[in-house]
């Protein structure tokens, strides 16, 4: 992490970027416990806050799809720009109407509004953050960097609401959200602009000058070049050579959606049970802060916090057992926790315990959560993997809704105890049918002691942290091993980008063309462990160096497409882990 965070340092827009969007993901925090005290205080209606807490997932569901298009077509810094500053209207809106305690559904009207356009976020910064490395060497470490200042926001933001909640009015605690927005609006202004149909014109006329290029290079009269090697000579080795033991034989044997049943109900079982509790806790801790513990308002954004710190020692912990043969254990560790923290939560009577209760319950909820989504990764065909996840996410998130809905109102009329403990003990029950239904498939018999060993090296890299050790163990199936030779050019500037390499051993040189002189220029070095490729294909652009072996090596190869499936799955890193258990609304960060 360390080195992750000397290679961002030095480069002044991806430091700008940062510094504006860690100063916005604090106040996006900040606003969300303000927005559920708000309500909650000026209606003390449990049935409302419900409601703000399930209509607020609606704009996900719907605008999603056309958010990620309107990013395909427009310049990404522009889209940055308009929503951040037309979220920051509304919530001056929200400071207004909540200074002159206006009527409650205008708040709610308000967020709703306001969350239409967060959803444009995610999609906008993940395209946008690859055009403002200078080399491929850095997008890893940025995704890294930025994914950690994400976390860190997720703690400070829920406590700094709190203190503001018991110094001032509410109102200031949207005004201050408002101004965070004003921070990544004015540094976007001086970065780079990233418009796709201008990267795709410019495109064409850079391929096919590399293409006279090579052309040139292969003119009847010339001496072939012994030392250098075209890229499509490389590629069939990995698949003749007895060291591409890691290469994909034969096809798999067909799987049906039938042959899945059983370990995707499991999996799902478990889900909804939890997500169904999640989702109304995340919406009523205000009225756990202020009915059961007396703690006040300010205790809400403290809470949350709590919510916070669980889910990254949750992370840490899954990090270290995750990667395991067989997740049956740490699927039930995480329920137990789950189980535990939720039935403790339901009895205690003070802060500090409520707030242990939370880090627990954090903690358990990305580790099983972190579970399901590795054995669901290894269950589930690629053929039939989009319906069936995307089945899944449709009810968990319908659950979440429901939750956010009746969890409020049980809390007032049955009462936490009864509640949280008969939800705690429903999440135990179901985590002992997951573990029954699903059975053989938390092992990962298939997998190869070479498999299993590239598994570990990936999640080491820093483009991947974060991302589901589950999607990493799908990716590792299909990487294709690549020996080279020395001189061997694996990647040549200006080819198109088809894919991504991670070095195993050997060391390899990166050189560009000095468009002045047209004379080579030595880039840098890499060895084990470094990659290269990613740059081109996250930018849908050529090649923009190469790359040649220096001496003898291997390099493991991952299709595009593939690569790109991915950096999907964890782009923002753990936080995608964690939004599905964090709030009734995701924030952008």
């Amino acid at each position: 992490m360390i080195a992750a965070y000397r290679t961002v340092a030095g480069n002044r827009n991806l430091v700008r970027l940062f510094t504006g969007e860690f100063v916005s993901g604090i106040g996006d925090w900040l606003y969300l416990v303000a927005l559920l005290v708000v309500v909650y205080r000026d209606s003390s209606d449990p049935f409302l806050l419900g409601l703000i807490g399930g209509a607020r997932i609606i704009p996900y569901v719907v605008l999603s799809v056309p958010a990620g298009i309107a990013v395909d077509r427009y310049d990404r810094r522009l889209v940055l720009i308009v929503t951040d500053t037309i979220r920051g209207v509304a919530m001056i809106g929200l400071a207004v109407n909540t200074f002159n305690h206006g009527p409650v559904l205008l708040t709610v009207a308000l967020a709703i509004f306001a969350t239409c356009f967060a959803v444009f976020f995610r999609p906008s910064i993940g395209a946008y953050l690859p055009s403002l490395a200078r080399n491929e060497a850095e997008l890893g470490p940025a995704n890294s960097v930025f994914a950690t200042l994400g976390e860190i926001t997720f703690v400070i933001g829920p406590a700094v609401a709190g203190l503001i909640i018991a110094a001032t009015d509410l109102g200031w605690a949207f005004v201050i959200n408002a101004i965070s927005f004003l921070a990544p609006v004015a540094i976007l202004w001086g970065l780079p602009s990233n418009d796709p149909r201008k990267a795709k014109a410019a495109a064409a006329p850079v391929a096919e000058t590399a293409t006279q290029r090579l052309a040139q290079v292969a003119e009847p009269g010339d001496a072939p070049a012994a030392s250098v090697t075209p890229a499509a000579s490389v590629t069939p080795a990995a698949t003749t050579s007895p060291e591409a033991s890691m290469a994909p034989s034969a096809p798999a044997p067909s799987v049906t959606a039938r042959d899945i049943a059983r370990p995707v109900a499991g999996l799902a079982l478990l889900d909804t049970v939890a997500g169904f509790l999640f989702g109304g806790i995340s919406v009523a801790l205000v009225i756990f802060a202020v009915d059961r513990l007396h703690a006040g308002e300010d205790a809400t954004g403290f809470l949350w916090a709590a919510v916070g710190v669980g889910g990254v020692l949750g992370a840490l912990g899954s990090s270290a057992v995750v990667l395991r043969p067989n997740l049956a254990p740490v699927m039930l560790a995480g329920a137990v926790l789950l189980s535990v923290g939720f039935i403790a939560l339901g009895f205690v009577e003070t802060l500090p315990l409520a707030f242990a209760a939370l880090i627990v319950v954090a903690a358990g909820a990305l580790l099983a959560q972190v579970v399901s989504d590795t054995v669901l990764q290894r269950v589930i065909p690629d053929a039939i993997r989009g319906r069936t996840l995307g089945t899944m996410q449709t009810v968990s998130t319908l659950t979440y809704a429901l939750g956010s809905f009746a969890v409020p109102v049980l809390l007032t009329t049955v009462g936490a105890p009864i509640i949280l403990g008969v939800g705690g003990v429903a999440i135990f029950v179901g985590s002992l049918a997951t573990y029954v239904l699903v059975g053989p498939f938390f092992q990962r018999g298939a997998a190869t002691e070479a498999a299993a060993t590239v598994l570990a090296r990936v999640a080491r890299l820093p483009l991947f942290a974060g991302v589901s050790p589950g999607a990493l163990e799908l990716a590792a199936q299909r990487l294709v091993a690549v020996p080279v030779a020395a001189g061997d050019v694996v990647v040549r500037e200006g080819d198109p980008a088809d894919r991504f390499y991670i070095i195993e051993r050997g060391t390899f040189v990166v050189d560009q063309l000095d468009h002045g002189t047209g004379a080579p220029r030595r880039l840098r070095t890499m060895g084990a462990d470094d990659v290269f490729g990613e740059l081109g294909l996250m930018r849908n652009a050529p090649r923009s160096a190469t790359v040649t072996a220096s001496s003898e090596g291997r390099l493991l190869a991952l299709q595009g497409a593939d690569f790109l499936e991915l950096l999907n799955a964890g782009p923002e890193i753990s936080v995608r882990m964690l939004d599905r258990y964090r709030a009734a609304g995701t924030p952008r960060n």
